[in-house]
């Protein structure tokens, strides 16, 4: 409608004044502050949340063991450990199928036509365990390792990511269960 065609507007024209190396016009320059004070105010209740959510999982033995895992923080520790009941799986493929993943087979009657990605799944776990496996990439730990080795292989990058995040996803899966720490 016409609100967001404005906001387009402003937004081309924020974008092409800051290109040209010229001062904003007035208009422009207190739209630019009230955005840089919301993206505050935001940032700042972000934070907030964040601190709730890590006191209530302080002392969290799960939570706790997770956070020794290469590549898990906080916020991925805290959505792990809220979002999976680790009871209800019975392994790590299932789990790796909730999460999405998985790879999944393409079946004609009794022969397997070929392997190819799951697009099912928790869509917020599967982006945050391959998200968060991109501080991985040039490690020496055994994940850095795979996804060296998997790129050599000439896995595009986007794949080899996600086949860190379902071999790491195994260790999770065992950590979650067993509440144990990491060991390398």
């Amino acid at each position: 409608g016409a609100p967001a065609a404005g906001a387009r507007r402003l937004w081309e024209a924020l974008l092409a004044s800051s290109r040209s190396g010229r001062r904003l016009p007035a208009g422009e320059d207190v739209a630019v502050r009230i955005l840089a004070r919301e993206i505050a105010s935001l940032d700042a209740d972000i934070e907030e949340l964040d601190s709730l959510v890590a006191d209530s999982l302080a002392g969290d033995e799960v939570y706790e063991c997770l956070l020794t895992v290469p590549g898990i923080g906080p916020k991925t520790a805290a959505a792990l450990v809220t979002s999976i009941d680790i009871s209800a799986f019975r392994g790590h493929d299932e789990l790796a199928s909730y999460c999405g993943v998985a790879p999944r087979d393409r079946r004609s009657g009794s022969s397997i036509r070929s392997t190819s990605p799951q697009h099912g799944g928790n869509r917020q776990l599967k982006n945050l365990l391959i998200f968060s496996c991109n501080s991985l990439i040039g490690t020496d730990n055994r994940f850095g390792r795979y996804y060296g080795e998997c790129r050599a292989r000439g896995m595009r990058h986007s794949k080899a990511l996600k086949a860190v995040a379902r071999k790491r996803l195994k260790v999770i899966y065992a950590i979650m269960r067993d509440a144990v720490p990491y060991a390398a």
